[in-house]
């Protein structure tokens, strides 16, 4: 397993409340077994303690995203290193379901998961994928939908850093508003245009008579 894939755990985590539309998934232990996708060993070991404890981990990581968006580089970078320094993780070189054309295992780095609890090992990994995201595609990278109220975190993986929004789905309601935007500038131009017009007439009639 890649550590780029374990950054999707920091988004799935992040978009999993959207403060914009006052909507909260994460509001049961299932919901927090959830976030786990194929990980299901480390999911059953969650329970109703870390409901609360996922969610102060959320906030944590919305802020790294919300300072990455914000253009403060060293704040993002701080935030991350103290989450990376309270949640630990144990890399380790795993060849388990990956194989070359010849069986032998493609070697890969993999973090392995002993945590305490069920928040202190997804914390450990969604961290570290981000911090590892972070450090070898910038922090640029790092962002927060543009097309409000969503404000989801998404990851840039654009080859020339253009993503502004989390899905195509808020891409398109946000070029649809803004070309709302422009007609309704446009028909008030006319509008005052016609106006302005139409005054400029009234008064050179008045000074004809």
């Amino acid at each position: 397993m890649e550590l780029a894939y374990y950054s999707d755990y920091a988004v799935r985590l992040v978009n999993s409340e959207e403060p914009g539309r006052n909507k909260d998934s994460l509001t049961s232990v299932e919901a927090v077994r959830d976030l786990f996708g194929v990980n299901s060993s480390a999911a059953r070991r969650a329970t109703d303690a870390d409901v609360t404890r996922f969610r102060s981990v959320r906030a944590r990581l919305r802020a790294v995203f919300e300072a990455a968006d914000s253009g403060d580089e060293t704040l993002a970078v701080d935030l991350l290193n103290s989450l990376l320094l309270e949640f630990p993780v144990s890399p380790q070189i795993s060849g388990h379901d990956y194989r070359d054309d010849d069986g032998r295992p493609l070697w890969h780095m993999h973090l392995a998961d002993h945590p305490s609890n069920a928040t202190a090992g997804y914390a450990a990994i969604a961290t570290m994928g981000l911090a590892f995201h972070l450090t070898s595609y910038g922090v640029d990278r790092l962002g927060l939908c543009e097309a409000a109220p969503c404000r989801n975190a998404y990851l840039d993986t654009s080859t020339n850093r253009s993503r502004r929004y989390c899905s195509d789905r808020c891409a398109t309601r946000a070029n649809v508003a803004a070309y709302r935007a422009r007609k309704r500038l446009e028909a008030d131009r006319s509008e005052s245009t016609g106006r302005s017009a139409e005054k400029a007439h009234e008064s050179r009639a008045t000074t004809d008579r």
